[in-house]
């Protein structure tokens, strides 16, 4: 049996569209996308008045060797956000199926869902915010087609470990498509999974430039699966997703001296984050500071919501978290430079004393 085999019937055989791009190959004058002929103002040169290749070559070679993956594993989208919503549309029928999740998580999996008419099977975290594969694999129906783990967690920030991740693979096969989100695998001690995608073809791994790579207004997100997912999410993916000065900054970033800085600010990420751990935990009217293996810490305050406008008032902006379970006192805060991070602290020792 093929994971595909899962997935929607219509979704498989469909036609995709064809886009004018996709016609290309070998043109020199271009008259078939009713395109301007004329640059706009101020182009230099980037030739912004054509329609963009729907997955760009140099991008998807960069990307498929920063990944170690093979380019027919990977599919470049806007955001992980955009994966996600597709592989809810090509597995998920309305009305029928499901996906299963582990609160508190990224909201994105059951807001795609739900646009999706799809059920969300909620299965908490277990103390500590740790996953429970027993209590996943026995919450799965039928039903469920796609089982999202995100690692590190965001919310909360705490890792799920490679062997608890192989084993939900391997006892989902042929069940459901596992897809790991590793949005802030970067700033995590352990590594990615990718390369467990060649022994699990029910195994799909979500990357993205927003975080660690600094890319967030630029919206370039990666799918890691099998070829025969990524062929077949290709189909419905829109004609022209990528506009090319994102792609352009993404080529940037991903260029030789592009990745160093990007490992020069991950290790000062790191190092922050364990240093205003330390810290925030010391103040009074702090409960906790989760374990964190992402860019940002998780805190317990005695009063979250007079901590949070405190901070407003003072122009920080951090995220309140008290709507998920179990985070009814929390607030996330992500690890900023070394600046921001000082005044964050100044402000709470402030409002402490």
């Amino acid at each position: 049996m093929s994971v595909l085999d899962i997935a929607r019937e219509e979704i498989r055989t469909m036609q995709p569209y064809s886009s004018a791009r996709m016609e290309a190959s070998g043109g020199q004058i271009f008259l078939n996308a009713n395109e301007s002929a004329w640059p706009p103002t101020g182009d230099m040169g980037q030739g912004r008045n054509r329609y963009p290749d729907p997955q760009p070559e140099e991008l998807l070679t960069a990307l498929a060797e920063l990944y170690g993956v093979r380019q027919e594993q990977l599919l470049v989208t806007r955001g992980s956000d955009e994966a996600i919503d597709l592989l809810v549309r090509a597995f998920c029928r309305a009305g029928r199926d499901a996906i299963l999740i582990q609160p508190p998580t990224f909201g994105m999996y059951s807001v795609c869902a739900r646009i999706q008419d799809a059920k969300v099977v909620d299965v908490p975290l277990a103390a500590n915010f740790t996953l429970d594969v027993d209590a996943v694999l026995a919450a799965w129906t039928p039903a469920v087609k796609l089982v999202f783990v995100c690692t590190p967690n965001n919310p909360t920030g705490q890792v799920i470990t490679r062997a608890q991740l192989e084993k939900l693979a391997l006892a989902l096969r042929d069940r459901a498509l596992l897809v790991v989100d590793e949005a802030y695998v970067e700033f995590c001690d352990g590594g990615s999974v990718t390369d467990l995608i060649e022994g699990h073809e029910n195994l799909a791994v979500l990357r993205t430039l927003s975080k660690a790579w600094a890319l967030a207004g630029a919206r370039i997100g990666s799918l890691l699966a099998n070829a025969g997912v990524i062929d077949m999410l290709r189909r419905i993916l829109p004609p022209y997703p990528l506009p090319s000065p994102c792609v352009d900054a993404a080529l940037m970033a991903l260029s030789g001296w592009g990745q160093a800085n990007a490992r020069e600010r991950i290790a000062t990420v790191c190092e922050q984050r364990a240093q205003i751990g330390a810290q925030l935990a010391a103040l009074p009217g702090v409960r906790a500071v989760l374990p964190s293996q992402a860019n940002f810490l998780a805190v317990r305050f005695d009063d979250a919501g007079t901590v949070y406008k405190c901070l407003l008032a003072a122009g920080i902006v951090v995220r309140d978290i008290s709507r998920y379970p179990g985070l009814g006192d929390a607030l996330r805060i992500t690890v900023g430079m070394p600046q921001e991070n000082a005044r964050v602290l100044a402000v709470l020792q402030g409002a402490f004393a």
